[in-house]
């Protein structure tokens, strides 16, 4: 079986833990410290804030802003739920643009036609390992005085113009188990603004500057040294991971690019892509043969495969009648979660490998056994919340 990601930590990385254990100072401590000097230097920030999740990193960064409740945060509709979840644990509302086929990607053109004066922050997320379009944020930004939140969590390393994500105003990145680098859990704020990355300092160890010294109403955001210890020998390695998962994509995009209907992800010009996923547009009249593909990828031809993400992310039922999340259309995301299927691209795949998977992809489509296609009613993943 070829799984769509694969977690291996090296010998290294036992090394690291046990020295942490065997040292008495397992919560937050030098290995953090040397986490944060680390990942600063490969982002190109100033400052870099360790924390224990990703979640906790976006809601932090929003925090760190002090926005005051009805302020408005507007982000992707097509995104892990973490983005919004982050922005209402914040205390802020969110409202949606739409995204780019191009890279998935919220549009700062759609951004700019939700901007009212309940506007304080912009939040695009750098899906799948590619930048949003920063110089038009940042434009953006700047033409009505907002705060840019980047959600960077699936693309740490990417750049823009040679610039690395994280960087255009608050980073926020996440450290889970199937990320490129991966804590198993943790994340990290950058940032090249000293005070916002002196306030996250404070604000993630229970408000305390010094030990009983509270300068504000704080959290308990710390990650430990035993976390830490997982993640830094993955930095020594990491060019290496991207460059090999940047030429199974360029191979998957040979091998897949002629077939007809099939939208294949691109990297776009002045974009460093790291290939968290390699996720494909499937031709329209496969869209409704969706989950079958999937069964026969993995059943038929021993292939792992992902829908990431099967409904945009306020088309649940919990988010429904919330006068904090404001939903409005947005047609590219719909036609998106519609079609969009992720196959392996990691870096762990052999050569092999890649040709196995694109060949089973290919099979899979060109397949006779698929079930026909409803011949009336809703597919399964329509719309149930109003718009």
């Amino acid at each position: 079986m070829i799984p769509i990601s694969v977690v291996r930590l090296d010998k290294r990385a036992e090394e690291l833990v046990v020295e942490v254990i065997r040292s008495g100072m397992i919560a937050q401590g030098p290995k953090v410290a040397e986490l944060e000097t680390r990942f600063a230097a490969l982002v190109g920030a100033e400052h870099a804030v360790a924390v224990n999740n990703g979640t906790t990193a976006l809601v932090a960064a929003i925090q760190a802003l002090q926005l005051e409740p009805g302020d408005e945060v507007i982000t992707s509709p097509f995104t892990f739920v973490a983005t919004l979840n982050a922005i209402l644990e914040a205390g802020a509302t969110a409202r949606f643009g739409d995204i780019s086929l191009e890279d998935f990607n919220l549009t700062a053109e759609s951004a700019a036609a939700k901007v009212n004066e309940r506007t304080k922050v912009l939040m695009p997320v750098h899906l799948y390992g590619q930048s949003a379009d920063m110089n038009a944020f940042t434009a953006l930004a700047q033409e009505h005085n907002l705060a840019i939140v980047e959600d960077s969590a699936q693309s740490h390393g990417a750049t823009f113009d040679g610039r690395g994500v994280g960087t255009f105003g608050l980073g926020a990145f996440s450290f889970y188990a199937t990320k490129n680098l991966t804590t198993g859990e943790g994340g990290m704020i950058t940032t090249n603004d000293a005070v916002l990355a002196d306030r996250l300092r404070v604000l993630r160890n229970q408000g305390m500057r010094a030990r009983y010294q509270y300068e504000m109403a704080g959290h308990n955001y710390r990650l430990t040294d035993l976390q830490a210890a997982v993640a830094l020998p993955q930095l020594d390695s990491y060019p290496g991971q991207l460059e090999r998962r940047s030429a199974n994509a360029a191979k998957l995009s040979e091998l897949l690019g002629d077939i007809e209907g099939l939208v294949i992800p691109k990297e776009l010009p002045g974009r460093g892509h790291v290939w968290h996923q390699f996720t494909l547009l499937l031709p329209e009249e496969h869209a409704t043969r969706r989950e079958a593909i999937i069964d026969s990828l993995r059943d038929d031809y021993g292939v792992g495969s992902g829908i990431y993400y099967p409904k945009t992310v306020f088309d649940y039922e919990c988010y429904a009648d919330r006068a904090d999340v404001i939903i409005e259309p947005t047609p590219v995301a719909d036609e998106v979660v519609r079609r969009c299927l992720s196959i392996p691209v990691h870096g762990y795949l052999s050569d092999e490998d890649v040709v196995r998977v694109a060949s089973a992809v290919r099979a899979v489509l060109m397949s006779s056994r698929l079930p026909a296609l409803p011949s009336s009613g809703p597919a399964p993943w329509a719309r149930t919340t109003p718009v």
